[in-house]
This record gives C-alpha cells, sequence and structure tokens, in this order.
C-alpha cells in the first residue's frame, strides 16, 4: 500500500467551526485531497467516466446486465495476467512471454484432456505445475544469471508460441470437458426461492461489500496508528460512497442476469490474496523494496535474486491459470490463442498506477487498468468502431497513463 500520494486534514479548518461556509469549505477539502491523491485516485476517477460516456454514446447497452456479465467473462484473462504482470513491473522487470505461455499452456490441457482423455482436475493441476516451471526457468535465468528480463522472456515469448504450434500441428483442438468449460464460462448456482435476482450472487455482493468498508476502515486506523499522513475525512467518505455504488450496482446488474461467473469468484480470491499479500507479507515489501531501491534492498538483508525468482514463478503460475480460463471459456486450444496478451497485460499494469522504474503500484491498480481497457473494447464494439480506431485509441491510452504518471513524479518532486 502506497502512502506517498496522501496528506492529512488542514488544521485550518476545524469540526464545527467553519462558520457560515461549511459547503465551500468541504468542497475544498474535497478538491485539495483528489489533487493531493490524483496518483491514487486518478484513474479510477478516469474509469468512472469512462462508464459514463460509454453509458451515454450506446444508448444505454453498456450496463445492460447480459453485456456486463460478457464485459467480466471476455476479460478474466487480462485481468488474471495483469495481476501477475503488476507484480513483474514492481519488482522492476517486465515478461512478454505471457501470451504464448497462455497458449501453451492451453495447447497442453487440449493434448492432455482431448487427445489422451485425462480427468480435468488433474489435468488442470498438471497445467499449472507446467506455468510454475515455464516461470521458475525464465526467473533462474534473470535472477541468477543476471540475464536481463527483456531478452529471457523475450525468447520465452518465441519459444513456447512455437511449442504450441508444435503440439497442435497448426490446429484447433477441442472440445474440453464440461466440468473445464464451466471455468470460463459458467455462472455460480441458483440457490433458495426463487426471486428475479440470482440469490448467492445477492449474498456474494453484500459480504464483498462490508469486507471491503470494513478492510478500508482498518488500513485508515492502521495508518494513523503508525503516524502515517491519511487522506482527509471528507474524502475518505467520498471514497467509501464510491466504493459501496460501485459494488451495490455491479451486484445488482449480474443478480439480475444469470449471477456472478465461475471466474468472477477466482478473479476475487486473487485479488484479495496478493493484495494483503503487497500489503501486509514480507514478501510484497520486499517486491517494492528491489524494484524501488535494489542496492538499499541489498543493504538491508533483502534476498533480491530469490525473490525475483518467485516472482517470476508466480507469474509462470498465473499464466497457466489464464491460459486455462481462456481455453475454457473458447472451448477449444488453437495456435493463436494469447497473441497481444503481454501488451494487453503490461499496458493495464501501466495503465493503473505502475511506475516503468518499479517500486511503484498496486494489485488493485492492475485490475483498473485491465477494466479501462476492458470497458474501451467493449464499448468501442458496442459502437461499431473499426479495429485499427481501436488499436489507436488504447495505444493513446497508454501513452496518456504513463505521461501522468511522468508528470506526477515531477511535479511532487518539484
Amino acid at each position: 500500500m502506497s502512502t506517498e500520494v496522501t496528506d492529512k486534514v488542514p488544521a485550518a479548518a476545524p469540526p464545527g467551526k467553519s462558520g457560515g461556509s461549511s459547503d465551500g469549505n468541504l468542497l475544498q477539502l474535497v478538491l485539495g485531497g483528489l489533487r493531493r491523491n490524483m496518483r491514487q485516485y486518478g484513474m479510477l476517477i478516469a474509469l468512472g467516466l469512462i462508464v459514463v460516456l460509454f453509458q451515454i454514446w450506446t444508448g444505454g447497452d453498456l450496463l445492460l446486465p447480459r453485456n456486463v456479465s460478457n464485459l467480466v467473462l471476455q476479460n478474466s484473462y487480462i485481468l488474471i495476467l495483469a495481476i501477475g504482470m503488476m507484480l513483474v513491473i514492481i519488482a522492476g522487470h517486465i515478461d512478454l512471454s505471457v501470451g504464448s505461455l497462455t497458449a501453451f499452456v492451453g495447447a497442453f490441457a487440449a493434448v492432455l484432456m482431448v487427445q489422451h482423455s485425462m480427468a480435468w482436475p488433474l489435468a488442470l493441476l498438471l497445467c499449472l505445475v507446467v506455468g510454475a516451471v515455464a516461470g521458475s526457468v525464465q526467473g533462474f535465468l534473470v535472477a541468477y544469471l543476471g540475464i536481463p528480463s527483456f531478452i529471457v522472456t523475450l525468447a520465452g515469448m518465441l519459444l513456447f508460441r512455437g511449442l504450441t504450434e508444435i503440439l497442435l500441428k497448426g490446429q484447433t483442438l477441442g472440445p474440453f470437458p464440461d466440468g473445464l468449460q464451466k471455468m470460463g464460462n459458467g455462472f455460480l448456482p441458483e440457490v433458495g426461492p426463487k426471486t428475479n435476482y440470482h440469490n448467492l450472487t445477492l449474498l456474494l455482493g453484500l459480504a464483498l461489500l462490508v469486507f471491503v468498508v470494513l478492510q478500508e476502515i482498518r488500513d485508515r486506523k492502521r495508518q494513523q496508528e503508525f503516524s502515517l499522513d491519511v487522506a482527509p475525512r471528507n474524502l475518505f467518505l467520498l471514497k467509501l460512497v464510491a466504493v459501496v455504488a460501485a459494488v451495490l450496482t455491479v451486484t445488482m446488474l449480474l443478480a439480475s442476469y444469470k449471477g456472478a461467473p465461475i471466474v468472477l469468484l477466482i478473479l476475487g480470491l486473487l485479488v484479495v490474496g496478493y493484495g494483503y499479500v503487497m500489503r501486509n507479507a514480507v514478501f510484497g515489501r520486499h517486491i517494492y523494496a528491489i524494484g524501488g531501491n535494489l542496492p538499499a534492498a541489498k543493504l538491508s538483508g533483502v534476498k533480491d535474486k530469490k525473490v525475483t525468482f518467485y516472482v517470476f514463478l508466480n507469474m509462470g503460475v498465473l499464466a497457466a491459470l489464464a491460459g486455462l480460463v481462456v481455453a475454457a471459456r473458447l472451448n477449444a486450444a488453437s495456435p493463436k490463442a494469447g497473441l497481444n496478451f503481454e501488451l494487453e497485460a503490461i499496458a493495464s499494469s501501466f495503465i493503473g498506477g505502475a511506475s516503468m522504474s518499479g517500486g511503484v503500484g498496486t494489485v488493485l491498480g492492475a485490475i483498473i487498468g485491465g477494466l479501462v481497457l476492458g470497458v474501451l473494447n467493449n464499448g468501442m464494439n458496442l459502437l461499431s468502431v473499426g479495429t485499427d480506431w481501436q488499436q489507436v485509441i488504447k495505444g493513446l491510452a497508454l501513452l496518456l497513463a504513463v505521461g501522468f504518471d511522468v508528470w506526477n513524479k515531477r511535479k511532487s518532486g518539484s
């Protein structure tokens, strides 16, 4: 969790002594807090504006329950990759092989389940092991042999793409067992009495809402206990209101269709787990340390090689998981699967607040960046924008995000 963008509430406006200009003071506090916390909230605000604009431009089609569900299913694997990529970038590295590794794992899963009729749970486990092995090999080359990650993963991109072609012999292979298909296309089962909404999704949404609010309050109290600067109270309350509104809206939209997709539950567990590791675990702090200042981290006793190795191993496992989700959604393994996935994951990380120099970024930021790209893709498809212009717009979005990061750093430094 980054605390570099927060400030204390100015002492000039104590509660209850604002006189007749309380509304003006409140507005000034909120706007001032937003300016001082722009790095933390800027892309979240941008996501909200993009959703509102496309909701208007598409005549309300963007937030139709069916389209929201499709938005989750279509971008789930990119969001999974973005989580792992964010860790890699925070550590000061890059991974160009994840798209090809995603395709290779999908092909390997097809060979096991379609050609050799292996039970899908066992095949799934073996695919995750393959991803871990691939990630550990690349991590060893980067961490212990000192080969730049750009070169190692560029070679991995070519290697895994070629192995995918060899496994599939240039052809599409499928279909997959029903159990695996549900991983990419399935929804949570309906339970309880018949209503106009999906009961289990409503319960999960309520549980998520309580968890998020309590987590935000707990984090704020923890920062105050350690005498760290926190966001102004009014801005914090505004953030809570926005979070509650967003969670309730998504929950109701999903519950009014088929319910929450299974892959959304998987993604939620990943966000909670990795978010906790990066905020609270020693390993997460070490990742930030080696990405922020490697010499200082070494002097502090951080085992940078070991941390780097495990970061790439983790990326391999998440790439394998994303490959399984892609294969399950398409119900087939294709030699062309995973094309440009690495670019989407990298773009999601940078749009979500990662820094080119490393040491900065959050798991939630990666999700927000992925959602920005996902909403852009979905909205432009609804408006029948050509793929050529879609690439131009996404490229400009990435350029603006990185440019904002550079500008924000210079402004903070000055």
